[in-house]
């Protein structure tokens, strides 16, 4: 009943107008990929009066200086939160929860902070445990990226018509998360909220196994005579595509989201093997009825 009454009150909060209350100081800490794009849509769309960023290489933040989206480059992270108004922990998702816990005894009273980290269970309950009384965490987690890392190769329309999860736990302010919710919408993504559990099954499904089953069948690949790659069309490129992101990143995830994607695992191995039971018996109204389900589910993206 408490998660159903938080929706409501999510739901009431979401109408507010987030323009109308633009960010003092939006700080992004670890800028890469999602975080640059974050602080670049920010800036682009006047979302924030300040932008201040850190990231840990020094050679980087040298670089950071010269953007026009940054207003401010931080040497430290306790520096950079001093004064936020919103944080967001753009790290890898095994060093958030450290990131969090580091900040903590610097953060002002009212601020709100929240993530890209695409595993949410573990992370937003470590989080909210490690903020003082007064200061908020609430889990985001925004489905956009690509094989290029980096907030080089950041984007100020990365997040447009993309959906971002916010995560709230049952004990987080509404009005935070709404803040949260409503600053996602702003920066161009549809935004729904669903607890950081139901999240984690979520995504290891629609996210976690693809990059498996993509990886999977690239290495199996790479086992055969190389120049059958040559020969491929589309359909092998668009299959595999995602193999060719960054292998660190997917261990994290896998780390952080394990019992979650050996389920999916187990429930695809079921469904491979009914489909490879249908072949071996010549059973093909069974392969027919298997392949037209696969086509009505996949007819059934949004544009």
């Amino acid at each position: 009943m408490r998660s159903l009454l938080l929706i409501d009150k999510l739901d009431i909060f979401r109408r507010l107008s987030f323009s109308q209350h633009v960010l003092e100081n939006l700080v992004i800490l670890a800028p890469g990929l999602l975080g640059g794009s974050v602080a670049k849509t920010a800036h682009t769309r006047g979302l924030a009066r300040r932008i201040t960023v850190w990231t840990r290489r020094p050679e980087a933040r040298l670089k950071l200086r010269k953007q026009p989206w940054c207003h401010a480059v931080s040497e430290t992270p306790e520096e950079a939160v001093r004064e936020a108004t919103m944080v967001v922990l753009a790290a890898p998702v095994e060093t958030i929860i450290a990131l969090a816990r580091q900040i903590a005894p610097h953060l002002p009273a009212d601020v709100i902070v929240t993530d890209v980290g695409s595993v949410k269970g573990e992370l937003c309950r470590a989080c909210h445990a490690a903020l003082p009384a007064g200061r908020h965490f609430v889990g985001s987690h925004p489905m956009a990226g690509g094989e290029k890392t980096g907030w080089e190769n950041a984007s100020d329309t990365l997040f447009e018509r993309r959906v971002c999860f916010v995560t709230p736990l049952e004990n987080t302010d509404p009005a935070a998360a709404a803040t949260v919710a409503g600053f996602w919408h702003e920066l161009g993504a549809e935004v729904t909220t669903v607890s950081p559990d139901q999240h984690d099954e979520i995504v290891a499904h629609i996210s976690h196994l693809p990059q498996v089953l993509a990886t999977t069948l690239a290495t199996f690949l790479a086992g055969k005579n190389q120049s059958w790659r040559n020969l491929a069309g589309n359909g092998l490129r668009d299959t595999t595509r995602i193999a060719a992101s960054d292998a660190t990143m997917w261990i994290e995830i896998f780390q952080q989201n394990h019992d979650e994607v050996l389920r999916a695992l187990r429930q695809f191995e079921d469904e491979l093997h009914g489909f490879k039971s249908a072949l071996a018996n010549r059973d093909w109204p069974e392969v027919r009825a298997r392949l037209e389900r696969g086509k009505a589910w996949r007819d059934g993206f949004r544009p």
